[in-house]
């Protein structure tokens, strides 16, 4: 069935602009230390040479993103000096006068006309075979809604403060190319993101297999495997052109002035740790745990003498390198090759049976989910990068609806510490209810007529987080251990969630492998 008409999204611009005046609602609330990083950066690259900007170390927070952001914050930077000309100077650190404030908060909010526009782009991919009457029960609503509306960049972007919105625009807009058969204009858009922030290295595999498997090759033979012959070296030579100049663009003058490696040693700074300050609920936080009861069990029984023990500072919530006392500790090598075996099956099956952009999708998702299990220093608010495109499948499938309920419910509620005030607790909990109610009975009504999203075990589980939130934000701030072990709040939240996380990547994988396969010709319908 062919894709609704623009004409018939006249709700578009209303919801649009109503989350938009939300986020206005937000910018006096509290925002975190990702504040004073991105005026720093806007003070460097405004008042120092190019020359500079991966040099300077005036504040701690350094210029570690991507040469292209560098200049995007080099653009903002001359907007900024017409509303106070003193968060430009480098040495005016933890600035935040109103007017810097405004700015900043302003600067997001614009920004993210991006992600309004790819949205509405997106919600051109959604394929349903029956288009209801009611709003409220279409699918391209629903997904406005989510992708509009998603509790995690929300608070992510408008109250501890950073620039995703804009990021996953690029992100959506390139997937929605790849459904509309652009995919030179995919490929240079994904590009461009990866020049912005290099964290979308995470999804590369499944955007590199993809283009050379569906678009390079140009035919298949009868049983579906790959015609060796069909390979189009005009096709390739031009993806390859588009690529490689993006990059050429962006780190050229760092090349020309032989500043490269200092670029790249800010861009994979490996010394900060395998998990960062508070742990994202993946697999190295049941690593962690792990070890540590091992530890403890260890003492008790007499297995271990507790002076031979390395001095794990695990739970300390720092940056910083670690032993594990136990387990064998984790080098970013380890993580590489974890990552890649994680990830390795969901590509080698878009490359065996790409089964159209849908396919393509779920790989970007496996591949973002493999990433953030395993990689090295990841942070929690990379869940996003699942959670997003996710959403996508989860108003055309009840089966990745159900995935998409507990990934979104869990991811969202790991980020729950990141806003540690007072005056945020109401708020990050009626806006988390808010949208995680909506998604729960929206999905439900799209496919109330093929069972429950979720079974009695996902509920209870889900359900238990509820306890958990309690007892994090209102019983253990009570208790003497508050004092000693002020980490205990944030282990729970993060072995809880990862709990989720892991169970979510798993069904994602048994979601692959057991779809039916389907034609390109009839995914496209």
């Amino acid at each position: 069935m062919a894709a609704p008409t623009v004409n018939s999204w006249s709700w578009f611009p209303t919801l649009a602009i109503g989350i938009s005046l939300l986020k206005c609602l937000l910018i006096n609330t509290y925002h975190s230390t990702d504040f004073e990083v991105h005026r720093n950066w806007l003070a460097i690259t405004h008042s120092l040479a190019v020359s500079k900007w991966y040099y300077e170390d005036t504040s701690e927070w350094t210029l570690d993103y991507p040469p292209l952001f560098a200049w995007f914050e080099y653009g903002l930077s001359h907007i900024a000096k017409y509303f106070d000309k003193e968060m430009l100077v480098v040495t005016n650190l933890n600035y935040a006068s109103p007017a810097t404030v405004i700015f900043q908060r302003l600067s997001v909010i614009f920004t993210d006309l991006l992600f309004i526009y790819a949205v509405k782009e997106c919600l051109k991919c959604v394929r349903r075979n029956k288009e209801p009457k009611d709003l409220l029960e279409k699918p391209v609503f629903v997904l406005a809604v989510l992708l509009l509306c998603n509790f995690g960049l929300l608070i992510i972007d408008h109250i501890h403060f950073q620039y995703n919105g804009f990021l996953f625009g690029l992100l959506l807009l390139s997937v929605a190319r790849h459904f509309q058969n652009r995919h030179l204009e995919g490929a240079l858009l994904f590009a461009l993101l990866l020049n912005f922030k290099h964290i979308y290295l995470y999804i590369a595999p499944a955007y590199g297999i993809y283009l050379l498997r569906s678009f390079c090759f140009t035919q298949n033979n009868p049983d579906g495997s790959i015609k060796w012959r069909s390979l189009s070296f005009t096709r390739f030579v031009v993806l390859g052109t588009i690529v490689c100049s993006v990059f050429a663009l962006s780190f050229g003058p760092f090349i020309a002035m032989g500043h490269l490696p200092q670029v790249l040693s800010r861009l994979f700074p490996f010394k900060r740790g395998l998990c960062h300050a508070y742990w994202a609920p993946n697999f190295w936080a049941l690593y962690n745990v792990a070890d540590k009861t091992l530890s403890v069990l260890g003492v008790k029984l007499q297995w271990i003498e507790m002076d031979k023990l390395p001095k794990a500072s695990m739970t300390g919530g720092l940056v910083q390198e670690f032993q594990h006392s136990v387990l064998p500790s984790v080098t970013p090598l380890v993580t590489l090759v974890c990552t890649i075996t994680s990830v390795l099956p969901a590509v080698v099956c878009i490359w065996r049976n790409p089964q159209g952009p849908r396919g393509f999708l779920r790989c970007v998702i496996i591949c973002a989910l493999g990433s953030f299990m395993f990689g090295w220093h990841v942070h929690e608010k990379a869940i996003l990068m699942a959670i997003l495109p996710l959403s996508i499948l989860a108003v055309e499938s009840r089966r990745d609806a159900g995935i998409f309920v507990i990934l979104a419910t869990t991811g969202h509620f790991s980020l729950f510490p990141l806003l540690f005030t007072a005056p945020e607790l109401p708020i990050k909990i009626l806006l988390m209810l808010m949208f995680t109610v909506y998604s729960l009975t929206s999905l439900n009504m799209l496919f109330r007529k093929e069972g429950c999203l979720i079974n009695c075990v996902e509920v209870a589980y889900l359900t238990g987080l509820v306890p958990l939130e309690i007892f994090c934000e209102l019983v253990y701030p009570l208790t003497h251990w508050q004092q000693t072990l002020p980490f205990i709040p944030l282990l729970l939240t993060s072995v809880y969630c990862s709990l989720g996380v892991t169970y979510s990547f798993i069904k994602l994988y048994v979601s692959m492998f057991t779809r039916p396969k389907e034609s390109d010709k009839n995914k496209r319908q």
